[in-house]
């Protein structure tokens, strides 16, 4: 996402009922399954254990490690355990594990009325604890639109929801929720950049293979703004790590080569308007009171004008990282906006890009594995800061049929909470799997 200090949660493996746990093998619940490494019998064991726990019966002490046990005391797990139990029904069984390395898996959980998808990790260290646990889905097997839609408007702020179905003309409304206000984007504005990308490549003005410096540092998100700068890489690798890590300095670096103006228009076409800033410009701004005030109320012109005459500021200043760390700040004015209506066009209009634009979109399902095994493909690209989050999703069903869903939270007041709308909008996906 754009803002690091503002990633409690990453978008891509987020739900409602969210337990990130603080755990001391955070990647190994994450590392893809090898074909050296066989999963160890235990995994499938404490698997089992978990159920009676998530039941609401005896076993948290034992069955969970130390460092877990800190991270979410019993208090807290017994209410989440208990919130599920209220939403699914009780915890049945085991109905998958998937294997990630020897001491982690994906596990479908069976409730009576759904399931749940979770992500676990064991201690290799006898007697094997759990180490970590992530919940990154729920399906109820009784969901409907209208109940997504109801439980959409409980949330505080603004709002805004669409479902589509993609075919050679305009995306046809499936559940559509204030589809046509334009709302922040956060880093999802990079889908603008993607697609400015796609057409010089395809007019011959760029290559994917093309060989380009690293440009002007951002903050994180990312890992190009540790990098030396000039640092050669190709197009097709800042166009990756901009959307699967959504990388900040990546980003910059391709919105100077495609030209500010190009990417303005490109903006333009699905519902932006400019000028498109980089994100240290959004950074630099929101950092300085002054500037953020002039950007709020300058119109395009004046906006330009602004950032011409700061530029040289701009790309030098050193930019406190920590500047979220109090909330939301100019989120309804530095920032990028657009309509889920519009942003489900860009994404009709990406599919149709070419087979690298469909795979690099396709890095990161943005949604957990088991929702992402229903589809035959899915493509994602997120954003969030203090107040924001947006959420864009591409699939085709596994009948071949395509769809967008694309939806935004936004407050001015206060955080969002990631993990509830993830979670919505992962069922809203569900509701067309077909």
């Amino acid at each position: 996402m754009l803002f690091a200090a503002a990633k409690r949660l990453e978008a891509e493996k987020l739900i409602a009922l969210a337990l990130a746990v603080l755990t001391p093998l955070p990647a190994v619940a994450q590392t893809p399954p090898t074909a050296t490494v066989a999963i160890d019998p235990a995994v499938r064991t404490q698997s089992e254990a978990l159920i009676p726990v998530l039941a609401g019966k005896p076993g948290y002490a034992t069955l969970f490690a130390p460092a877990f046990r800190q991270a979410v005391p019993e208090p807290q797990w017994t209410a989440l355990a208990q919130q599920l139990r209220t939403t699914l029904g009780a915890p049945q069984r085991i109905a998958t594990l998937v294997p990630n390395g020897r001491w982690a898996a994906t596990l479908t959980v069976a409730y009576q009325r759904g399931t749940a998808t979770m992500l676990v990790a064991i201690d290799p260290a006898a007697p094997h604890a759990i180490a970590g646990l992530r919940i990154t889905g729920t399906t109820a097997s009784d969901d409907s639109a209208a109940k997504v839609t109801a439980d959409l408007a409980r949330l505080p702020g603004e709002t805004h929801l669409g479902v589509y179905a993609l075919g050679d003309a305009a995306p046809a409304p499936i559940l559509a929720v204030k589809d046509d206000a334009k709302a922040p984007l956060g880093s999802a504005f990079k889908l603008w950049v993607l697609a400015e990308l796609a057409r010089q490549v395809a007019t011959g003005t760029h290559r994917w293979d093309e060989v380009v410096p690293v440009g002007t540092p951002s903050l994180p998100s990312g890992i190009l703004q540790g990098w030396p700068r000039g640092t050669p890489v190709t197009v097709q690798t800042l166009a990756t790590l901009m959307i699967s890590i959504s990388d900040n300095t990546a980003t910059d670096t391709l919105i100077a080569l495609l030209g500010r103006a190009n990417v303005d228009a490109m903006a333009a076409r699905y519902g932006g308007i400019g000028p498109v800033l980089t994100t240290r410009e959004a950074f630099a701004l929101k950092s300085d009171p002054a500037l953020t005030a002039a950007w709020a109320k300058g119109d395009a012109a004046a906006r330009r004008a602004l950032l011409t005459a700061q530029a040289d500021r701009i790309a030098t200043a050193t930019i406190d990282p920590m500047m979220f760390s109090s909330g939301p700040v100019a989120n309804d004015s530095v920032e990028w906006f657009a309509a889920p209506r519009d942003m489900a066009r860009l994404l009709g209009d990406l599919r149709d890009a070419g087979p690298v634009v469909r795979a690099l979109l396709a890095v990161n399902h943005g949604v957990d594995p088991v929702t992402s095994a229903r589809f035959g493909y899915v493509g994602f690209k997120g954003g969030s800061e203090p107040g924001v989050i947006a959420l864009n999703l591409l699939a085709q069903a596994k009948d071949g049929r395509w769809y967008a869903v694309c939806a935004s939270w936004h407050r001015r007041d206060a955080a969002v909470d990631e993990a509830a709308f993830v979670a919505l909008v992962t069922r809203a996906l569900g509701l067309v799997a077909g």
